[in-house]
């Protein structure tokens, strides 16, 4: 389908301009002319452009083919790819597949994703890898993550959110509830004080006390724990557990993408979606991404 670099540009150029080219300055919109260099001049203010300008593909020097192929791995295979398999896979080098992966994981987040609504479970699970010595629960020196997860009724869970947070404090827990749900929803969560703030902010708080209940921990937020299971089998798997921490929000990003997806019944609508975002995200260096991605 895409056997060649221009075929590629043919279809980023659809999925930016479904409606036909508009300049990004004068913002009039008709046919540009085109130049050899693939360089696409407005009719009407002269202004050059290209077809990637401004995306994530904005002057790379890896051919599109690539990207696209990375795109279709990516969101094909169940489990996803660590980049050592997709280099091998590509026959590029680690570095090469390691940046397209962290610009791709950039581009699954949508700035406009509608907040999560109803009934939505928070708790908070920690991961990395053997702590000896540490000290329990909260205060353990492995990775910390926040896990939002919509519950449907009678059964069965929608959406979710994740986020690597410093520590268990409300400085941290509410304003990411704040950010990923929305005002009215019934937040259910444990009976730690770092949520002691929600009712504040518009939500109704619902507490259920773990260490007062008999059953298993997993028993009264099954959401969360179900989907904090997946996302570390996700990382001992696929990744086999090497996920540094500067890079873990840009890991959550991609599960959370593709556990968003997972009832789709068509894989390359999901390739489409994919490279929808990619185009209307703004250019991400590879410095940005060296040292962990600004959140």
């Amino acid at each position: 389908m895409f056997p060649d670099d221009q075929a590629c540009l043919r279809y980023i150029g659809r999925l930016r301009w479904p409606d036909g080219f508009f300049c990004p300055v004068c913002g009039s919109v008709g046919e540009p002319w085109r130049t050899t260099r693939d360089r696409l001049v407005c009719s009407s203010c002269r202004h050059q452009s290209s077809v990637t300008a401004g995306t994530i593909f904005d002057k790379t020097r890896t051919p599109l083919t690539t990207w696209f192929e990375t795109a279709w791995h990516l969101t094909t295979a169940k489990n996803g790819m660590s980049a050592q398999t997709l280099s091998n896979t590509l026959g590029t080098t680690y570095r090469v597949a390691w940046a397209m992966l962290h610009r791709y994981r950039v581009a699954m987040v949508r700035a406009e994703r509608e907040p999560l609504q109803g009934d939505v479970e928070v708790d908070e699970v920690f991961v990395g890898g053997i702590d000896h010595g540490g000290r329990p629960g909260r205060g353990t020196r492995k990775c910390l993550v926040v896990i939002a997860v919509e519950i449907k009724q009678p059964k069965g869970f929608g959406r979710v959110r994740m986020r690597h947070v410093p520590d268990g404090s409300g400085r941290s827990l509410v304003p990411f509830v704040c950010d990923v749900g929305a005002s009215g929803s019934v937040v259910l969560t444990d009976g730690w004080q770092g949520y002691g703030g929600l009712p504040g902010h518009g939500y109704t708080r619902k507490i259920t006390v773990v260490s007062a209940s008999r059953d298993s921990s997993d028993v009264p937020m099954p959401g969360v724990h179900r989907v904090a299971s997946l996302l570390k089998r996700w990382i001992l798997g696929t990744h086999h557990g090497s996920i540094d921490p500067v890079h873990l929000q840009s890991y959550l990003e991609e599960f959370t993408f593709r556990f968003n997806r997972r009832n789709s019944g068509n894989r390359g609508l999901v390739f489409r979606r994919l490279l929808e975002q990619a185009v209307v995200t703004v250019p991400v260096t590879e410095a940005e991404v060296t040292h962990g991605y600004e959140w």
